[in-house]
C-alpha cells in the first residue's frame, strides 16, 4: 500500500516537472520570436540649398563723433538732455570764456600797436624816398627805412594771426554738435575742470543711428572661400549681391537687410582674421552702438547637399553623430562632419550617403547592432513654415 502511494507521488512530480519544462520552453520560444521594435526614421535627402553662417559682430553708429574740450577751463553749462536727440549746431557745453576773452583783448591791443608802428614806418619811408632820389640822404638810410616798413608789416600780420587764434580759442568755449544724432551721458559735471588730462577731454559722443555699422571678422580661409564662392554664384546667375541679416541678442531677426561696405586692407597677423564692416538701416533707432549681434551671411549655394533634421543629431564636446539603420535593419552609430545649417536641418559633408535611414524618434530605445523595423516618415520643417 505504501509502495503504491509512493509511485503515485513520483508520477505526479514527474508530470508537474514535464509541464513546467514545456511551459518554460514555450515562453522562451515566444521571447525569441518577439518582433523587432518599430522605429521612426527619415531618409537622407539631397538638394540644392543655401548655406548660411553666423559671425559675432559689434554695433557702431553710422557716425560716432566724440565731443572734445579743445580748450581747458571750468565747465560752466550743459545745454542738452542726456540720451536724447540733438540737432547739428546745437549748443552742448560752455567752458568759462573769461581767460580767452582776455587773450582776445590782449591780441587786439598787440594788433593796434603793430598797426601804429606800421603807419610810422610808412610815413618815414615816404619822407626818405624823395630825399634819396635827390641824393640828399644815403642809400643805406633808404634801405633801413624799407626794412623797418617791412618789419612793421610782418608784425601786423603776426598780430592779426594771434588775434584770429585767440578768437578761435574763445569760440571753442562753446561746444556745439557737429551732426544731428543721439547724444549719450556726459562724462563731466558743471564746475569741473575739463580739457586737460587727467580731467575729461572727451565729454560725450553723438551718434547717428538711423543707419548702423556692424564690424565682424572672418578668418583668412573663410574670407578666401567666401570671396571665391560669391564670384562663382554671380557668374552662374544664382545671386547678384551679398545680402546680410542681423540676429539680435534676444534671437530676433532685424527686419532690414544689410550689405558689406568695407573690407580692411590687410589680415591681422596676430589673429589671422580680416575686418569686415556691414551697414544696416535702423529707422526705428532700435539698435544702439555697443550692442553685440550676429551677422548671418549666405556663404555658398550647395548644389548636391546632404541634409538631415537637426533633432536627429547628437553633439558631444564638439563631435556630432547620428544613429543609422543599415540595409540589414540593424542600428549603427556614425560620426558626422557638419558643413553648415539650413532652416532646421544640418548640412552633412561626411558620414552619410543619400537615401540612408536616420533614426528620428526613439533614439534612447536603441543601441548599436540592435535589430529594428524602420518606419520611414517625412520630416516637415517648422523653420520653413515660419
Amino acid at each position: 500500500m505504501i509502495l503504491l502511494k509512493s509511485k503515485a507521488v513520483r508520477s505526479s512530480i514527474l508530470l508537474f516537472l514535464t509541464v513546467l519544462v514545456f511551459l518554460s520552453s514555450c515562453k522562451d520560444k515566444e521571447v525569441q520570436q518577439a518582433p523587432p521594435p518599430e522605429i521612426k526614421v527619415v531618409e537622407v535627402i539631397q538638394k540644392e540649398i543655401p548655406i548660411f553662417k553666423e559671425y559675432v559682430g559689434q554695433v557702431h553708429g553710422f557716425k560716432d563723433i566724440p565731443i572734445r574740450a579743445r580748450v581747458d577751463g571750468y565747465l560752466m553749462g550743459i545745454h542738452f538732455k542726456e540720451g536724447f536727440g540733438v540737432k547739428k549746431g546745437q549748443l552742448l557745453y560752455t567752458i568759462d570764456p573769461q581767460p580767452y576773452q582776455a587773450k582776445v583783448a590782449e591780441a587786439m591791443g598787440q594788433l593796434a600797436k603793430a598797426k601804429t608802428e606800421l603807419v610810422r614806418a610808412e610815413n618815414e619811408l615816404n619822407r626818405i624816398k624823395p630825399l634819396a632820389e635827390m641824393k640828399a640822404v644815403s642809400e643805406s638810410d633808404l634801405d633801413a627805412s624799407l626794412a623797418e616798413q617791412g618789419a612793421a608789416k610782418a608784425s601786423v600780420e603776426a598780430a592779426e594771426a594771434s588775434l584770429r587764434l585767440a578768437k578761435i580759442n574763445l569760440g571753442y568755449t562753446h561746444l556745439k554738435s557737429p551732426i544731428r544724432g543721439l547724444i549719450g551721458k556726459t562724462l563731466a559735471k558743471e564746475g569741473e575742470y575739463v580739457g586737460r588730462d587727467p580731467n575729461p577731454v572727451i565729454l560725450n559722443t553723438v551718434s547717428r543711428i538711423d543707419n548702423i555699422r556692424v564690424e565682424f571678422f572672418l578668418t583668412e580661409s573663410e574670407y578666401l572661400h567666401f570671396y571665391r564662392q560669391i564670384e562663382k554664384d554671380v557668374e552662374k546667375g544664382k545671386r547678384e549681391k551679398v545680402d546680410l541679416e542681423l540676429i539680435l541678442a534676444d534671437g530676433s531677426l532685424h527686419k532690414y537687410k544689410g550689405k558689406i561696405d568695407f573690407i580692411d586692407r590687410n589680415v591681422d597677423p596676430t589673429t589671422g582674421a580680416i575686418l569686415i564692416q556691414a551697414s544696416f538701416p535702423n529707422p526705428e533707432k532700435l539698435i544702439r552702438p555697443g550692442q553685440y549681434a550676429k551677422v548671418k551671411a549666405l556663404v555658398e549655394i550647395a548644389e548636391n547637399a546632404l541634409i538631415i533634421p537637426q533633432r536627429c543629431v547628437k553633439e558631444l564636446q564638439g563631435k556630432y553623430s547620428a544613429y543609422i539603420v543599415n540595409n540589414e535593419n540593424k542600428v549603427e552609430i556614425r560620426n558626422l562632419e557638419i558643413a553648415g545649417f539650413y532652416q532646421d536641418f544640418y548640412i552633412i559633408s561626411e558620414g552619410i550617403e543619400v537615401g540612408e535611414k536616420i533614426i528620428f524618434e526613439g533614439i534612447q530605445k536603441v543601441a548599436p547592432q540592435m535589430e529594428v523595423k524602420p518606419i520611414v516618415i517625412e520630416f516637415k520643417s517648422q523653420a520653413a513654415n515660419n
